[in-house]
């Protein structure tokens, strides 16, 4: 069955279908090119900032800087670039701005379950659509004949749509679960990694040893 087959025979909720894949499409390959990003650089960039942050915390505070398009980065600075702050304040700033990041990280997540939701209910009101079909095209008393193609078109029209909302959620559960499973290991990340920073903060606070703001 053609495209144009297709769309003619799962009737008129094919069309909000074919939007909504379009668009769970369209924000997979921009939540894949954000989680890629983030997982092929991010670790490299921590144990280097980290290293660099025991000896010398204005170039850890440079390489944050060239890496800021990464969320853990500005969590980092927004703690580092503070003036001469006491342990609580630098913990709070690391606690804020990672609040201020988890919108981003599960960014379109509602769009996602609105589209898990809705098309299953597109595809079942299109059989709905397509059983009145078929029984408006009966008559009391006629089952064969002619008769029977318009009951073959509806039942064609219910299943095809049925299928098309389906086939289209499912696509968006895999992946909705998938950055999902991506956004809890990220909070998971930043929470180990804010500690580990906090911890070598502390260390150099209470030896009296200079941050980066202390040094600019």
């Amino acid at each position: 069955m053609g495209i144009s087959n297709l769309f003619a025979a799962g009737g008129v909720v094919m069309w909000p279908l074919l939007g909504f894949s379009i668009l769970a499409i369209a924000l997979v390959i921009e939540r894949s090119r954000f989680w890629f990003r983030i997982n092929r650089r991010q670790s490299r960039v921590v144990r280097d900032v980290m290293k660099l942050y025991q000896h010398d915390p204005e170039a850890a505070v440079h390489r944050l800087q060239q890496n800021a398009d990464l969320p853990i980065a500005r969590i980092f600075l927004a703690a580092l670039e503070l003036e001469q702050p006491n342990p609580e304040e630098f913990r709070l700033a690391l606690e804020s701005e990672a609040q201020a990041e988890l919108p981003g990280l599960k960014r379109f997540n509602v769009v996602f379950e609105t589209i898990i939701a809705l098309s299953p209910l597109l595809g079942l009101l299109g059989t709905v659509l397509g059983l009145i079909n078929s029984f408006a095209s009966l008559t009391l008393g006629s089952v064969g004949g002619s008769q029977t193609v318009g009951v073959t078109a509806g039942i064609s029209e219910a299943l095809v749509s049925t299928a098309t909302g389906l086939i289209v959620a499912i696509f968006a559960l895999v992946f909705s679960n998938a950055f999902r499973g991506f956004y809890q290991r990220q909070s998971a990340h930043i929470q180990e990694y804010g500690g580990q920073l906090e911890l070598l903060y502390r260390r150099r606070y209470e030896k009296g040893e200079p941050s980066y703001a202390t040094t600019r």
